[in-house]
């Protein structure tokens, strides 16, 4: 059983940046995926980043939709904890930020592939 929990949520304007922090229990060594999702209302949760890693080596990173070229997602081995920074924020990436973890080989799955999530971090971009 994992357990995770986002920090870092607020409210911004457009043109902005924000890092959102994921504070995870240990993985050990086996390979892991951790990925950043966000949800509007009456949207489906969306997957936005994901990060693979083997035995603490990254592997590859993905990512998704309006996210490629403006945000990062990157791993803290020392601190276990995985974050999301990103830029030039618009109104439209205003959401509920979910990080999630699933173990896994080789290949980050979509979202039902992940039984580990945190509870969520609001972030509000205004125009």
């Amino acid at each position: 059983q994992l357990s995770l929990s986002e920090s870092g949520g607020g409210a911004v304007q457009t043109g902005d940046a924000l890092t959102l922090s994921c504070t995870h229990s240990p993985f050990g060594d086996r390979g892991v995926c951790m990925a950043w999702f966000r949800q509007t209302p009456g949207k489906d949760r969306e997957m936005v980043a994901t990060i693979y890693t083997e035995d603490r080596r990254l592997i590859n990173t993905e990512y998704y939709g309006s996210a490629k070229g403006r945000f990062t997602i990157a791993q803290d081995t020392r601190k276990k904890t995985f974050g999301l920074h990103m830029t030039s924020l618009e109104p439209d990436d205003t959401a509920i930020y979910y990080c999630a973890a699933t173990y896994s080989f080789h290949v980050c799955g979509p979202r039902d592939e992940y039984p580990y999530w945190g509870q969520g971090t609001q972030v509000t971009v205004s125009a």
